[in-house]
């Protein structure tokens, strides 16, 4: 499942991406919000996530910092769970309380991985990574819940999501996820119900599950990374 993502720097404080970039001055082949010049970011599991939140009481969409990974209860440190199936995201804990209470939020991405688990000669697997490009430079938003922890070893709450998925889509299906029984992707929202998934509109916590669906009919990219070059002994 995704546990790496990339965005352009100048998005993560943008709250609404229903508009064409060029409204905000980007847009095009490999277009972007802050220009030629715009920094790639790598958002990982365990690391902080720039999260599109409604807030009720301002009436106004703010972006959190929140943790990619909900607090283990053995060990808060450890970031588990990181996804919430879709299937189950309305009933089953820890999950359910969030998506019912409205704490849902938005991620903007522009590539992310998939994981692809191969069988080496010795009989062993290794996971070897791809990148989901769109390759049309347009932001998307994933669906994240998210909640508010009590930690006695932290002085201030924390904040930490998860992301929701859904079943892969042919692309992945045909050319990561070929030998898995059950594979997945992320739950990516269109503009238009973004509103809806924040609550801005007070939706039900099964109006918000019913937004999860696989984007299927994309005209993406997916090859596999690039080994990184071992470094030279001396």
């Amino acid at each position: 499942m995704c546990g790496k993502f990339t965005a352009l720097a100048s998005w993560s404080e943008v709250v609404d991406f229903s508009q064409p970039l060029t409204d905000h001055g980007g847009g095009g082949e490999g277009g972007d919000e802050g220009g030629s010049n715009d920094e790639i970011v790598t958002y990982r599991v365990g690391g902080p996530l720039p999260v599109i939140v409604w807030d009720a009481e301002q009436r106004l969409r703010r972006v959190v910092r929140m943790r990619w990974g909900f607090p283990d209860p053995r060990d808060w440190r450890r970031p588990r769970p990181i996804h919430a199936r879709s299937e189950t995201i309305d009933t089953k804990e820890p999950f359910r309380t969030p998506l019912h209470a409205g704490q849902r939020g938005i991620v903007v991405f522009r590539t992310f991985n998939e994981g692809e688990e191969v069988m080496k000669p010795s009989g062993r697997t290794e996971t070897r990574q791809w990148t989901v490009d769109p390759r049309d430079g347009q932001p998307r938003g994933f669906a994240f819940v998210w909640r508010r922890f009590e930690i006695p070893d932290l002085p201030v709450p924390m904040l930490a999501c998860v992301m929701a998925t859904v079943p892969a889509n042919a692309l992945i299906r045909r050319t990561i996820k070929s030998q898995e029984e059950d594979p997945r992707m992320p739950a990516i929202l269109d503009d238009d119900v973004w509103s809806t998934w924040l609550g801005e509109d007070s939706a039900t916590g099964a109006a918000a599950k019913a937004l999860l669906k696989t984007m299927e009919g994309v005209n993406w990219q997916a090859a596999p990374e690039p080994k990184k070059p071992r470094p030279r002994k001396l």
